[in-house]
């Protein structure tokens, strides 16, 4: 039994402690999908600078999303057992360190491994985040915080395709993808900020001391805290979260990873287009972000998922329907920008996620499961990579067409949608009526 003065409240935070967090939170999470997005405009030319297949260097993309699952396992069971911030910095640190050292790789395996190495650092760093942040700001402003970190992808998304043309056209072949990974150097900068100015969460540090000083019940104290988010009333939740969660990844990697090669190889679109078309896309997307934010405080978490998975469903018929319309000279008359427009929208279901994966969890757990649930979300999406291509064949090399292959994972994003709790308004505490035990917050 925990005493519930010991952890009813989060604590208060100065704005300059607010500001740090947040600001901490959105870089993170934009360096985190910068490194995961860049790897489309690269390609090309790592597949001819090092000699490889299409199908080993789309590979490298699947093995760095693999290792975030395990990444998210290691750093989200750190979350719980040493803290946000100390989980934070260790997944930054890692994170940092292989996306330097993967731009001196020699060949496939040396690559690869490199890579995945990557892929365990970027497992972590966002659910330490958006589980500190979650737990530091206000319950009824939530949705739009989380907004604006999952928002950040914008910047994400222009700076990949920025610098990812940029490298490639600027620098010789062996030398301009390696110049790109290296810019995924850039978080040892933010991890030394937060190592200064952000706080440890204050709901986390309540719940430490608590269960340091004997006032959890036993089984709290258990270090398994993966054990601990499939028991009880939490198996049923989080296979849901986790079917949630995959379906959403799939459909988002087995588009975005593909939409630069279908415009520019399929529909005869010139870099520089594609290249105005993801940044006029990434603002849309950004505004899209902040609006289901706003709503989705004022309407519920479900509603903040429901609309974008509705546009998503749009983006596939368009997507069917506009397979072969080539680009003709006119950006606004391309078919394929308007679908892309209709994808950049439904991205925004993310920024839901954050928020209410940390409301669902009780607080012993809630790091783990954050974490866990949206890699292994990201492991299932990396099989999209492989998946696509083997459908395009069966639709003889019609890439548009194996795109589609999404449409089963929306359908199954939106039953889950519609199945999980609504959990708008909860208090982010370790307490539920006075008892605390392993049952949605």
């Amino acid at each position: 039994m925990v005493e519930h003065s010991a952890l009813s409240s989060a604590g208060t935070y100065t704005t300059r402690e607010r500001a740090a967090i947040i600001f901490s939170c959105m870089l993170g999470f934009a360096l985190d999908l910068y490194d995961v997005l860049i790897m489309p405009f690269l390609m090309s030319s790592i597949q001819a600078s090092l000699h490889i297949s299409l199908t080993q260097v789309a590979s490298v993309t699947s093995l760095t999303l693999i290792g975030s699952v395990i990444g998210g396992a290691l750093f989200g069971w750190l979350g719980d057992r040493l803290g946000r911030k100390q989980a934070l910095q260790l997944t930054l640190g890692v994170f940092a360190a292989g996306s330097i050292a993967s731009a001196f790789a020699w060949d496939y395996p040396s690559l690869a491994i490199l890579r995945f190495i990557t892929g365990v650092g970027l497992g972590g760093e966002w659910g330490a985040g958006m589980v500190l942040f979650n737990e530091a700001w206000n319950k009824d402003r939530r949705g739009l915080g989380s907004a604006f970190i999952q928002g950040s992808a914008v910047l994400a998304s222009a700076g990949a395709s920025i610098v990812g043309v940029w490298a490639t056209t600027s620098f010789s072949l062996d030398w301009g993808w390696r110049v790109a990974l290296l810019t995924g150097g850039s978080p040892i900068v933010l991890m030394i900020f937060i190592r200064f100015f952000m706080p440890e969460s204050k709901a986390w540090l309540q719940f430490d001391r608590a269960r340091k000083s004997g006032l959890v019940e036993n089984k709290v104290k258990t270090t398994n805290t993966l054990l601990l988010m499939f028991k009880g009333r939490l198996l049923p939740i989080s296979l849901m979260c986790l079917a949630w969660m995959m379906a959403y990844m799939f459909s988002y990697y087995g588009i975005v990873v593909f939409m630069p090669t279908l415009m520019q190889k399929s529909l005869a679109a010139p870099p520089e287009v594609v290249r105005n078309i993801s940044v006029i896309a990434s603002v849309v997307g950004g505004c899209s972000y902040i609006s289901m934010g706003a709503l989705n405080d004022a309407f519920g978490r479900r509603f903040g998922a429901l609309v974008p998975g509705l546009s998503w469903g749009v983006m596939a018929g368009c997507l069917y329907i506009f397979a072969h319309e080539k680009y003709a000279g006119s950006l606004l008359g391309f078919p394929m920008f308007w679908t892309y427009i209709a994808f950049v929208i439904g991205n925004s279901a993310l920024g839901v996620v954050g928020t209410w994966l940390s409301e669902i969890y009780p607080i012993e757990v809630r790091s783990t499961a954050v974490s866990v649930i949206y890699m292994a979300g990201r492991g299932v999406g990396s099989f999209a990579p492989v998946v696509v291509p083997m459908a395009a064949a069966l639709f003889g090399g019609e890439l548009a067409f194996g795109m589609l292959v999404v449409v089963p994972a929306i359908i199954v994003f939106l039953a889950m949608t519609l199945s999980l709790p609504e959990t708008r308004g909860r208090e982010l505490t370790g307490v539920e009526n006075g008892n605390h035990s392993s049952q949605p917050a």
